[in-house]
């Protein structure tokens, strides 16, 4: 709830505060420095960690889904029996049936590991979705200009220099940076066109990173694949192009508001308190 001028001065016990905006993501500058004025020590608690797990494993089920196009099979077996390839079915040994080659060759495709991700940003989502997919044997590698050495070391990822030695190569990319000034569309046009043809770009923290008017002429030329939770337009039009389409797989922007990442939200501001006892 807001806090007034009314509010803090009928708050007189009060020596310990947290106080922030409606977006979670800044302190209340006005509540902050009326509460300052009276000696309460005013806690920021604007660390975005506490949902880092939740949206790193949400993004590698958004990858592995892009790359075996579970979504698009799960509708498509509820309408008809296209999804089966109904010769393989055809078999004397009861239940082998797993005989089809389902995945699509003009995208990346198949399993994480030998996929060659590319992560742009190695902090707490990026670092987390790094390791992820370090684990299952992919061949990852990052750029992050802030971030110092270690940080890659812990991702298992190696460390690149320059954005456009990271795209060159990328068979699945993910922009894992939050959004800020200094990172709003620090993905240029000229970095998607850069892609190659096939690429999977994965979208788990903000669509404003990453130029969207080039992933949308890519993705709908079919040249590249989109895997997204956050989008340029939220909620996303139900007429948008990028819909319903056999190369995105698409959320609602889910993948940080789990009971998990709650709770650990509330355990880091319990922190914050305990830590002034």
């Amino acid at each position: 709830m807001p806090v007034t001028e009314t509010d803090a001065e009928q708050l007189t016990a009060l020596e310990s505060a947290f106080v922030m905006t409606d977006s979670m993501y800044a302190v209340d500058g006005d509540a902050h420095e009326r509460l300052e004025s009276r000696d309460v020590a005013v806690h920021d608690h604007t660390d975005e960690g506490f949902w880092a797990q939740s949206v790193a494993e949400f993004g590698l089920g958004l990858t592995i889904d892009a790359l075996r196009k579970i979504p698009q099979k799960h509708a498509g077996m509820i309408e008809s029996h296209a999804p089966w390839d109904l010769e393989k079915l055809d078999n004397e040994v009861p239940g082998a049936n797993g005989h089809q080659f389902a995945d699509d060759p003009a995208f990346t495709n198949g399993t994480v590991a030998g996929t060659r991700v590319r992560i742009a940003g190695v902090g707490n989502i990026g670092s987390t979705y790094a390791d992820a997919v370090d684990s299952l044997g992919a061949d990852v590698a990052a750029y992050d200009p802030y971030a110092d050495e270690p940080c890659f070391h812990r991702s298992g990822a190696d460390r690149v220099h320059s954005l456009e030695a990271l795209v060159e190569d990328a068979e699945v990319f993910a922009p894992t940076v939050p959004l800020t000034d200094a990172t709003e569309g620090l993905i240029t046009a000229e970095h998607v066109h850069a892609l190659p043809e096939g690429c999977v770009v994965v979208l788990i923290t903000r669509a404003g990173v990453i130029d969207m008017e080039a992933v949308r002429e890519r993705v709908l030329d079919d040249e590249i694949a989109l895997a997204a939770d956050v989008w340029d337009e939220e909620p996303l039009p139900l007429d948008d192009p990028l819909l319903d389409r056999h190369n995105v797989v698409h959320t609602p922007h889910i993948a940080g508001r789990t009971r998990d990442a709650n709770e650990s939200w509330a355990k880091r501001l319990d922190a914050h308190f305990r830590a002034t006892e």
